[in-house]
């Protein structure tokens, strides 16, 4: 078995949808707000924010709340190509969205890399990360195919989760 590179993984997904919709679920706080996020803003470089259905641009930054999560995730666009790449800094390491057409679908490939090597990144980052987006994904492709979505958006569930043990993401 080939050792494990700690520093990137990637998760696809298939989805029934346009790359543009898809595309769109993660640039603006409106749609981020549907399948993932409690609250998004994007700010441009001036530091005023975008509206909810403006796209993210490259150089923008944003503040990201979860429903089950009680602290803020802030981070930076660094590429933003408006058709089917989407690229943004997270937990100290960056997330590259790329979408493209295939088999009447979207291939949805999310990579995170530049994720440090040291125990704690390896647990909180590499697995912790990975676990999230694989559910996320699945959000995202149960909300953009079925109209359905699978987390729970209760204020009362703030808190609910122990180290990488969640409930009901």
């Amino acid at each position: 078995m080939d050792s494990i590179n700690w520093s990137l993984f990637r998760r696809k997904i298939y989805i029934q949808a346009p790359v543009e919709r898809v595309y769109q679920c993660w640039a603006t706080g409106k749609e981020l707000e549907t399948w993932f996020l409690r609250s998004s803003t994007y700010f441009k470089p001036n530091g005023k924010p975008r509206g909810k259905e403006e796209p993210g641009q490259e150089n923008d930054t944003y503040i990201w709340e979860w429903h089950n999560w009680e602290s803020q995730g802030k981070g930076q666009v660094t590429l933003a190509n408006g058709i089917n790449r989407f690229q943004f800094t997270f937990d100290d390491s960056k997330v590259t969205i790329e979408l493209e057409r295939g088999r009447d679908m979207t291939l949805l490939t999310l990579t995170q890399e530049e994720i440090a090597e040291d125990e704690q990144s390896k647990m909180m980052i590499y697995f912790g990360c990975s676990n999230g987006w694989t559910f996320w994904l699945t959000n995202l492709k149960a909300y953009l195919e079925h109209g359905v979505l699978l987390h729970d958006t209760r204020p009362d569930l703030i808190g609910q989760h122990d180290g990488l043990e969640f409930v009901n993401m």
